[in-house]
């Protein structure tokens, strides 16, 4: 039997459907307040289970029979409000299903995040032999997915049997308006600059089909994959959509110190409106990164052919009209 954890998450849904339409029965933990998507709500192939993964006990009930879990669960917040509950969800909730899957002989798929990985040097790309560097600036969320990464290492070392996937940022249809996919709404109401940064994307299709894929070649275990498909400036990102859009692309590029101002102007507009400020000191960090990316491990492992960015923005463009 298969679990899979944050089954009503962007991935985790995705990656059910892919699992069912193939006649594939499975147990799906989710939030209670979580909403089951339209697509996976008539399937009799799922067991939906409401669960903490914090909670142990809960997550052990489940355990008996389970031979594959694919971990796709996790909190990710950019807002310093949220760190300590973030890095309890994510760090604890990997260290009981680690140990559960030891316990149960159970092949596990952890679904990680180029955030858990080193930065970019000059001229270079970031590939899986990338270190993480403990003197730099991290995010809260890049170290919460570090952290459940060394839980994931640590089983291995005492016999686990998984593979950690680290995609970069994952785009698709169904996150229009919302999500990574935010950025169509922004775009749709006029945005005229862009920040300096590069960021790396990929197809959500291509993280769950990859996902099935690791979970049924055995003989990988104990390895991590980068799952990109490219490495896009949020120039050229912006221009995509805009296009797509019929609106007018972006023209002014804004600076590092422009952002920092920003946020801090963000931050202190808070105080007064009482909503969480959409841009915060990790957003803008990250804005501001030339982030770039390696596939090559993955696509010569698998011989797989990654989706086009270009192909993923163009379908959800036409889902967002």
């Amino acid at each position: 039997m298969i679990l899979v954890t944050g089954g009503t998450g962007f991935l985790g849904a995705r990656l059910i459907k892919l699992l069912i339409d193939d006649g594939v029965a499975l147990i799906a933990t989710k939030r209670e307040s979580s909403i089951i998507p339209a697509s996976l709500k008539s399937s009799s192939l799922i067991q939906w289970i409401n669960a903490d993964i914090t909670d142990y006990f809960t997550l052990a009930d489940l355990f008996p029979g389970i031979t594959e879990v694919y971990h796709c669960a996790a909190l990710v917040s950019y807002q310093k409000a949220d760190k300590v509950k973030m890095l309890h969800t994510n760090i604890e909730g990997t260290k009981h299903l680690v140990n559960l899957c030891i316990e149960y002989n159970a092949r596990l798929i952890h679904v990680s995040s180029i955030a858990a990985l080193g930065v970019s040097k000059k001229n270079e790309l970031v590939d899986e032999n990338s270190k993480w560097d403990s003197g730099l600036k991290h995010s809260n969320y890049s170290i919460s997915k570090y952290e459940s990464e060394m839980e994931v290492w640590r089983g291995v070392a005492e016999g686990l049997n998984a593979v950690i996937i680290n995609p970069s940022l994952i785009m698709g249809s169904g996150t229009e308006g919302k999500g990574s996919g935010a950025i169509f709404n922004v775009i749709k109401k006029g945005l005229n600059f862009y920040p300096l940064g590069s960021v790396g994307i990929v197809d959500v299709e291509d993280v769950a089909k990859i996902s099935i894929i690791l979970m049924n070649n055995t003989e990988i275990r104990g390895e991590r994959f980068i799952l990109n498909s490219e490495n896009v400036s949020h120039k050229k990102l912006t221009e995509q959509i805009a296009i797509l859009l019929n609106k007018k692309p972006p023209t002014t590029k804004v600076s590092p110190f422009m952002l920092n101002v920003a946020w801090r102007f963000a931050k202190i507009s808070s105080f007064f409106t009482g909503e969480t400020p959409a841009l915060t000191k990790e957003t803008v960090q990250a804005a501001s990164s030339r982030l770039a990316y390696s596939n090559e491990k993955i696509t010569n492992k698998i011989n797989y052919t990654f989706k086009p960015v270009e192909q993923t923005l163009t379908e959800m463009s036409i889902n967002f009209k």
